[in-house]
């Protein structure tokens, strides 16, 4: 109340106007002389001008002596130097830290409430999230043990875990903004992994008083409906004042030394100094067992058809490469819009004898499409893997007819003749418009095509409103499916085209199939040409840091992931 009066004026009490008047009147010719009362030392006070008490008092939230109190000649402060340093702490904390920096270098007075820590732990949880009191860890326990004790190893003893515990008694909200969330601001968010053909979901992270970067992983064959797993790649910290640790979590035996390096924007790369913690005494054999069990939840000989024993192997032998350094390239979540036909984001689906695999569905007016996050040696990653044209709905046969793999391919076949001759009809008057002709006014509509859009966009519209909520759906005899637990009811297909190739990536091309929607969070494929059934999933875990600065920039990120994959 005091401190709002003063900035209004009116004083601390009542009857303070009248006895300001009184003052001014006592003052007599002082009035007339320059005001010097606009020092910040001399409007603090006699004994209330040296530094660690007023530090003390900003920190302890002492009341502040009389003549602050009272403000230079009863009159409303001129500046930012004769307010309180508490209202400047509570004015400084709700700037941006990028900022804190430069009012520093302002004067002496601002440098000194800087130093305050309530400032700087302000900043560390509203810019990231941070909600650690270090002043209390050893007491009430934090978010940063739990991350070490549990999630990260959890076979620790307490004794050494007491050992790698940073020293948070002497730690300020300070250094913990300056010297790990602001160095390191910059590989907060998604990213993909260049691991060959494999790609993969990395997910940086503040987790308490940690930087953590999470491999996400999708749940095991064929269980798409399951959540995602994770687990740490590498962890970034204060063990000392001012001084960030990078550790690497892979292996099996604890943290150790990493180091971690932004190439260029967008682009990071991570790289173990201690390898040897990465391998198991039982040698490449147990480090196998290890991670089949921990990649596709069984063992060797629970998997019977020998195709896929040969991909497995192969996968472990080629990612194995890759466990001392990586580099990651930023992906972002795609943008949506209300004329989606769905939400857009990430999906987990089948893929046959390659297990579970993560796509990216992404809007592009009247086509979706699906990106690989996660691939094989036969789509690698980036690559797209699915196209739906959803100018083109598909009007199912009932659920008789719909077993008949024939009638199914007989009706996408006969879209994909339809789809073919707009395609070479658009060709051609692309061509015939390049010719040079005689000005002609244009329509407010863009001329010809914008209206061929428009019509086109209309009537895709009136076949989705009349389309039924939901409609019954089953598989067409003899289309394979890794999943028999498939939703019995859609609510609209469309005409798309599915990305195969060989081994390598050979002969890639793209063949038609029938995307089908179930609901918001599911939707399936099939592959006509392969007689295969693939469902996807959403993955509901809320991302941070993983949305696009603008639609250009997420087409932008689209066009690298796919040019690198090629």
């Amino acid at each position: 109340m005091a401190v709002c009066a003063r900035l209004c004026g009116v004083g601390p009490a009542r009857g303070c106007r009248r006895r300001g008047a009184a003052r001014e009147q006592r003052r007599g010719a002082a009035d007339s002389e320059p005001d010097t009362d606009t020092d910040p030392e001399e409007a603090g006070g006699g004994g209330v001008t040296e530094d660690d008490e007023a530090a003390e008092r900003i920190e302890g939230g002492r009341p502040l002596p009389p003549s602050v109190e009272s403000g230079p000649a009863g009159r409303a402060p001129l500046s930012l130097l004769e307010l309180p340093p508490e209202l400047l702490v509570q004015i400084f904390g709700c700037l941006p830290g990028t900022d804190l920096p430069s009012l520093a270098r302002v004067c002496t007075t601002f440098r000194r409430i800087l130093r305050t820590d309530t400032i700087w732990r302000r900043r560390c949880r509203e810019e990231y999230g941070v909600c650690e009191n270090l002043r209390k860890l050893e007491i009430t326990g934090v978010s940063c043990r739990d991350v070490y004790a549990k999630r990260i190893n959890p076979r620790v003893k307490s004794g050494r875990f007491m050992k790698i515990l940073p020293d948070y008694e002497h730690m300020e909200y300070r250094d913990v903004y300056t010297c790990l969330l602001h160095r390191y601001r910059h590989i907060l968010g998604l990213w993909q992994p260049d691991i060959g053909p494999y790609g993969g979901l990395l997910n940086v992270v503040v987790d308490g008083l940690f930087i953590i970067g999470w491999m996400y992983l999708p749940p095991h064959d064929p269980h798409v409906d399951d959540p995602m797993r994770f687990k740490p790649l590498f962890r970034i910290h204060l063990m000392e004042r001012k001084c960030a640790t990078v550790e690497c979590m892979y292996g099996h035996k604890g943290p150790h030394k990493g180091h971690v390096q932004i190439v260029k924007k967008d682009e990071f790369s991570t790289k173990c100094n201690q390898i040897d913690h990465h391998r198991m005494s039982g040698g490449r054999q147990e480090e196998f067992r290890t991670w089949l069990r921990e990649e596709w939840g069984r063992t060797l000989e629970d998997i019977f058809h020998e195709h896929m024993q040969e991909l497995i192997l192969m996968k472990f032998i080629y990612t194995s490469q890759y466990d001392n350094c990586l580099t990651y390239r930023r992906i972002y979540l795609p943008p949506g819009s209300p004329d989606d036909l769905f939400q857009p984001g990430l999906f987990k689906g089948t893929y046959g004898s390659h297990g579970l695999e993560i796509v990216m569905l992404s809007f592009h007016g009247k086509k979706a499409k699906g990106t690989k996050i996660t691939g094989d040696p036969n789509i690698p990653a980036g690559q797209q893997t699915v196209e739906i044209d959803l100018a083109h709905p598909l009007q199912l046969p009932d659920i008789e007819n719909l077993r008949d793999f024939s009638e199914l391919s007989r009706i996408v076949l006969e879209v994909q003749e339809q789809v073919r001759r707009e395609e070479q009809e658009q060709q051609q008057e692309e061509e015939e418009h390049s010719q040079p002709a005689a000005p002609q006014p244009h329509s407010p509509l863009g001329g010809e095509g914008a209206e061929g859009e428009e019509t086109a966009a209309g009537a895709e519209g009136t076949t989705q409103d009349k389309a039924p909520a939901s409609q019954p759906f089953v598989l067409p005899m003899g289309v394979r499916s890794r999943n028999e637990d498939y939703p019995r009811t859609c609510r609209i297909c469309f005409y798309g085209t599915g990305l195969i190739a060989g081994h390598g990536f050979t002969s890639p091309e793209r063949t038609p199939g029938v995307f089908v929607l179930f609901d918001d969070d599911r939707f399936g494929f099939i592959w006509l040409e392969l007689k295969s059934f693939s469902l996807y999933s959403r993955i509901k875990v809320p991302f941070q840091n993983a949305q696009a600065p603008s639609r250009e920039a997420f087409d932008e990120m689209l066009k690298n992931i796919q040019s690198l994959a090629t």
